[in-house]
């Protein structure tokens, strides 16, 4: 994951009243819609431009977001009038291409999606997780194989994002920032998986069956 989603952007004028229950408008914007709005007010881009910028962030560490969706979302957010476009001076030998800003109406919308409360109510489901549940019919062996397999991944990511971490703080300049916190939160859930991980490698050996379970396996609630 690198760099964050937006340089700090609040909306102009007063804060709205939160809302529990998003409106018509609010419900019909995506995460592509949020994140192209947010990179869009820092300073206008292209489509091409867009997507390479995010993925220098490294997107899809944290944003479900394809290429194509940024294109998608800036046509529909220039329709809605979040988007506008502007005139950039580019050498003709470029392929002329449509720059937009965000709106002041971008803005205010931004602001408004970004007081739901999906974002503090909501949790995600890794497929590790739903892997561990149905681990139990899985061939003999293939248990312990799959968790070394997972720490070794999550060790590799673990030294990815402490690099991210440090190039953060080398181009914002300080540790109190959202792009340095974002990271610094994968930092810690990748420490406490892989402790965790090492404690279930210990303890496989100890592995039974539901004892208070008609069939003697159950999946979690």
């Amino acid at each position: 994951m690198k760099l964050n989603l937006a340089h700090g952007i609040r909306a102009p004028g007063a804060v709205s009243e939160r809302r529990s229950v998003p409106t018509r408008r609010q419900a019909a914007l995506t995460t592509p819609d949020l994140v192209v709005l947010s990179l869009l007010a820092e300073r206008p881009m292209h489509g091409h431009q867009a997507n390479l910028e995010l993925e220098r962030r490294e997107i899809r560490d944290w944003a479900p977001i394809s290429r194509p969706q940024v294109y998608y979302s800036l046509e529909k957010l220039a329709r809605a009038g979040l988007l506008r476009s502007v005139k950039i001076h580019e050498p003709a030998t470029r392929p002329e291409r449509t720059t937009f800003e965000t709106t002041e109406k971008g803005r205010e919308a931004l602001a408004d999606a970004l007081e739901w409360d999906e974002w503090t109510t909501q949790r995600t489901h890794p497929a590790f997780l739903t892997w561990l549940a149905l681990s139990w019919q899985a061939r003999p062996g293939v248990f312990r194989k799959q968790l070394k397999e997972r720490r070794k991944f999550l060790l590799k990511e673990l030294a990815r994002e402490k690099q991210t971490l440090l190039s953060i703080y080398a181009e914002v300049g300080h540790k109190f920032h959202e792009a340095a916190w974002m990271v610094s939160l994968m930092i810690d859930q990748l420490r406490t998986e892989v402790r965790w991980n090492r404690q279930l490698d210990r303890d496989l050996k100890r592995r039974a069956p539901a004892i208070h379970s008609a069939s003697g396996q159950r999946l979690p609630h």
